[in-house]
């Protein structure tokens, strides 16, 4: 099964929960700003993802979204 990971840059204030809870590894922090001036987290491993919604559940700025690929 393969899955679309969606980070929207602007609401996301690197908190960096979703880089502890990952089983495997898929988030990296940016190297980019977003508006507000955070850098944001970017999807380096998209492929490894298992669809465990760890980050989902635990990004307080709503942030990552995932979905199955039909």
């Amino acid at each position: 099964m393969k899955y679309i990971i969606k980070i929207d840059k602007e609401r996301c204030k690197s908190c960096k929960l979703c880089l502890e809870v990952c089983p495997n590894g898929i988030f990296k922090v940016s190297d980019k700003f977003n508006k507000i001036g955070y850098h944001y987290v970017e999807v380096v491993n998209g492929k490894n993802c298992t669809g465990c919604k760890r980050c989902v559940i635990i990004c307080p700025d709503v942030a990552i979204e995932i979905y199955k690929e039909k």
